[in-house]
């Protein structure tokens, strides 16, 4: 093996699948071509078995992984990375991939991504176990039994911080992604990769949505539009780096259309969110931080402390800092979309998304902002693909062999 590694200190590891055996082979491994056809029949079958499952309809976010993972959806996949230039693409060797601990099923999604090129993965598992694990690993296991041949490139670990354990997968790794924010980045670097080998990195980010109120009050699909806003941000406890933080309102309509979006939302919200008293503490504490820190802020009436919203007169890159969770928006009335340049040219701003026509938007896009990475309409903030972060993943664990 690579030196640095050792057996011994991965005796702290729950291994959930494979185990220290698995890991310690994989270096022999063969690399195998991207998008082959066993991969793709095996992620074919665990999408199947997510589709099917009976508690799929109570967690979106496991029906959205298995309607991802259909062979079509594959298929478009290896068509779109095909081999370029007379080029022979192949996989890296191995993957180890560190998810978020508080996203339920990005680790499944880094999974694929690095199986699907080929491949083969140490996954360390969120430290919370969210019932969706349960769902999709168990997916994974029964998919297993039907494609055997696939089992040697899967390992899904769990563990707490362990510096000897980060430097064990990491010495056997020609990868590593690290999912986790600014901290977990900064401790993982502490572990040695070998020479070859590269990292991919999802540093801690921001988000926000942009809301056009002529076109929103013209929709009039409150509740779809509502339940779309739902699930990019309550449905990951507003805690994944693609959930909406700040919401610009646009238009001429602006008061007439919050008070249907933020009433549709609360209704949603008060039917469906399981909330706990610890969260309204923490989300008061951020709103009278903001007010004390921002000038002009107000924090708008609310009837409980499930969706607090927090006006604000700019949108200042002091809000990257002051945010906070489970349901914390500040609010920013927009005459000029360029006004969003300042905080748009932080790099940490992600995700845009966006209710309206996304011509709106291509001004502050093209004015050299080094910020947002994906504009994709409400709703489809947490919607997966390969290019992800600015980063092409299939580009990135894959190694091209030059023919000529």
């Amino acid at each position: 093996m690579q030196q640095g590694f050792s057996r011994e200190a991965l005796g702290s590891v729950t291994f959930l699948l494979g185990d220290a055996e698995t890991v310690a082979a994989m270096r022999h491994l063969p690399a195998r071509k991207p998008f082959d056809e066993e991969t793709l029949e095996f992620f074919g079958a665990v999408s199947a078995m997510l589709r099917r499952h009976p508690s799929a309809r109570m967690y979106p976010d496991v029906a959205t992984l298995g309607f991802w993972l259909r062979k079509a959806s594959l298929l478009q996949m290896r068509k779109q990375y095909a081999d370029r230039d007379g080029g022979l693409r192949m996989s890296r060797g191995t993957v180890f991939h560190i998810a978020p601990s508080n996203v339920p099923v990005n680790y499944a999604y880094s999974l694929a991504a690095g199986a699907l090129t080929g491949n083969a993965n140490i996954v360390r598992l969120p430290s919370k176990d969210f019932p969706q694990v349960g769902i999709i690993n168990q997916a994974l296991s029964d998919a297993l039994e039907l494609y055997p041949a696939m089992r040697p490139y899967l390992c899904l670990v769990r563990y707490g911080r362990d510096k000897a354990v980060n430097d064990a997968f990491s010495s056997v790794a020609d990868v590593r992604i690290i999912w986790g924010g600014d901290t977990t980045i900064t401790e993982l670097r502490k572990s040695p990769l070998p020479p070859r080998a590269t990292e991919v990195t999802f540093a801690d980010r921001f988000s926000l949505a942009v809301v056009d109120s002529d076109a929103y009050l013209k929709a009039e699909r409150d509740a779809v539009i509502a339940r779309d806003f739902y699930n990019d941000t309550y449905l990951s406890d507003q805690n994944a780096c693609t959930s909406p933080r700040l919401v610009v309102w646009t238009g001429t309509q602006r008061e007439a259309a919050k008070s249907r979006f933020w009433d549709a939302l609360s209704a949603l919200v008060s039917k469906e969110y399981q909330f706990q008293s610890i969260i309204g503490v923490n989300k008061l504490t951020s709103a009278f931080l903001a007010a004390a820190t921002l000038d002009g802020v107000r924090v708008e009436a609310h009837e409980n402390n499930s969706l607090i919203r927090i006006k604000v007169t700019e949108p200042s890159r002091a809000l990257i800092g002051l945010h906070d969770n489970s349901g914390f928006f500040f609010e920013y009335d927009c005459d000029d979309l360029m006004a969003l340049k300042e905080l748009c040219a932080d790099n940490r701003c992600q995700t845009l998304s966006y209710f309206g026509e996304k011509e709106m938007l291509i001004p502050l896009l093209k004015s050299g902002i080094k910020g947002v990475d994906r504009v994709v309409p409400i709703g489809h903030t947490m919607d997966f693909a390969l290019l992800w972060d600015g980063y092409d993943l299939a580009e990135m664990l894959t190694r091209t062999i030059t023919l000529r």
